[in-house]
């Protein structure tokens, strides 16, 4: 809280109370509480997840701006105001900051083009590897978007889906101004759960008639950061620990992904096209599955490097080139 007090250009600071008395987290916050733009709201839905918190918080928002932010996160010193900065420039509806851990290594998404600030696009910027929707967002455009209640995770997988293909006006700050992440091993993020709920914000993203009307280059886009990102490390991180039923869920999810865009897998390499073929039947041993995904993290490796079509080695999404591009993107 004391860090994005330091900005000048807030208004409010709504600290939502979750489950959890006020006046414990008034005790907490100190002198900070006498801070006339500090508001705290108490919740209590006894639901282990940030949507209901979160989208109490937006339902407070008033300013043409707002942005959220995790309870055991911080901003640098004035961070909101260089956004702020940022956005009237370039008239930005929404403005990505740059995410570092406070241990200091940079987080690297989005891998966007190199050097790119301004007018970001879904498909050749890769926004979709941003899920978690932090940094600057115009409240004319996206005040009524809210995060998905009902799941214990991945409640910001479709609001920051509708973000990036919003065609919205995007920018970035590229250095600078850092969103900084406490990595807390205790979050409900990294607890373990059935693949079915695990995976369940992907399902109602899949089963969204809006998602299934974007463009076939659009589909593509975010079928290739599905497998590469939570079905992909569903199994990585369920490894040595099936069941019959896991199994099956994530075929499940896999098929629908597939049906979303069939042609994502042209550009996905050859150890991974491995794998969601041993996603797809739960027939394949479970020891065989684990091998398969221990593979395809071995990246520099020729068959985690060529795509299954070789005539797609230079595709965007394709793994030297999105490689290259996270690379750039944790250092720049």
């Amino acid at each position: 809280m004391r860090s994005v007090l330091t900005s000048i250009a807030v208004a409010r600071a709504v600290v939502v109370c979750h489950n959890t008395p006020v006046s414990g987290i008034a005790e907490r916050l100190g002198e900070l509480v006498d801070d006339p733009r500090v508001i705290l709201d108490g919740l209590r839905d006894d639901i282990p997840s940030p949507a209901g918190p979160f989208n109490l918080g937006l339902d407070r928002a008033q300013a043409p701006y707002f942005a959220i932010m995790g309870s055991d996160d911080e901003l640098a010193d004035g961070a909101i105001d260089e956004w702020l900065r940022v956005a009237e420039r370039d008239r930005a509806d929404v403005v990505i900051p740059a995410l570092r851990y406070a241990g200091g290594r940079r987080v690297p998404t989005p891998p966007t083009r190199p050097l790119r600030t301004t007018g970001l696009d879904a498909v050749r910027d890769r926004l979709a590897y941003r899920t978690a929707p932090l940094g600057l967002i115009g409240r004319e455009r996206f005040g009524s978007l809210r995060f998905t209640e009902g799941l214990v995770t991945g409640e910001d997988l479709e609001y920051s889906t509708r973000l990036w293909f919003s065609g919205a006006r995007i920018a970035r700050v590229r250095s600078g101004a850092e969103y900084l992440i406490h990595d807390d091993a205790e979050r409900v993020t990294f607890t373990k759960r059935p693949v079915a709920v695990e995976l369940r914000a992907v399902t109602a993203l899949l089963e969204n008639d809006w998602v299934r009307g974007l463009t076939a280059v659009e589909r593509v886009a975010i079928a290739v950061k599905l497998w590469r990102l939570p079905i992909f490390g569903t199994a990585h991180y369920r490894a040595g620990a099936w069941t019959p039923a896991d199994r099956e869920s994530l075929s499940e999810v896999g098929r629908a992904v597939g049906l979303l865009a069939p042609a994502a897998s042209e550009v996905l390499s050859r150890a991974d096209h491995a794998l969601v073929a041993a996603i797809l039947d739960p027939s394949v041993p479970d020891d065989e599955l684990d091998r398969r995904s221990r593979a395809r993290r071995r990246f520099a490796t020729p068959s985690a490097l060529l795509p299954r079509r070789l005539g797609r080695v230079a595709a965007r999404e394709a793994p030297i080139r999105f490689a290259a591009a996270t690379w750039f993107a944790g250092r720049a």
